[in-house]
């Protein structure tokens, strides 16, 4: 078997792990958390969710990479606002980071960490 072979057979699976991994971060975060995590802290990893499931409903087949012609512009422009959504869930994520190891009264900077693993987890998988 060459390396397309097992890519096909085994990428999916490993896929899915990855995204898993980076929810199980976001819940352990959650449940070791000693206040209660606020819903906005929620957002980028369902945002991260929503735009690689927007990366999902694309074939690679019908993408056109042909500069000259106009190919289908839907489709671009579904990728476009795909890519949008996650570079500002993982943009949200870092703030949300940020915004954790400065306050003290809020979640702790393990909550922040793992938003943001959560969110690269997601968009690598």
């Amino acid at each position: 078997m060459d390396l397309i072979e097992l890519l096909a057979i085994f990428g999916p699976g490993i896929s899915g792990a990855v995204f898993g991994v980076g929810w199980w971060f976001w819940v352990d975060a959650v449940v070791c958390s000693a206040v209660k995590v606020p819903f906005v802290h929620y957002l980028p990893g369902i945002c991260a969710s929503l735009a690689a499931l927007m990366f999902n409903c694309v074939k690679k087949e019908d993408i056109d990479y042909s500069p000259y012609d106009e190919g289908e512009w839907r489709l671009k422009l579904w990728l476009f606002i795909a890519y949008v959504v996650s570079f500002v869930s993982l943009a949200a994520s870092v703030g949300l980071l940020i915004q954790d190891a400065m306050v003290t009264t809020g979640p702790s900077a393990w909550t922040g960490t793992a938003g943001v693993l959560q969110c690269v987890c997601v968009l690598i998988r």
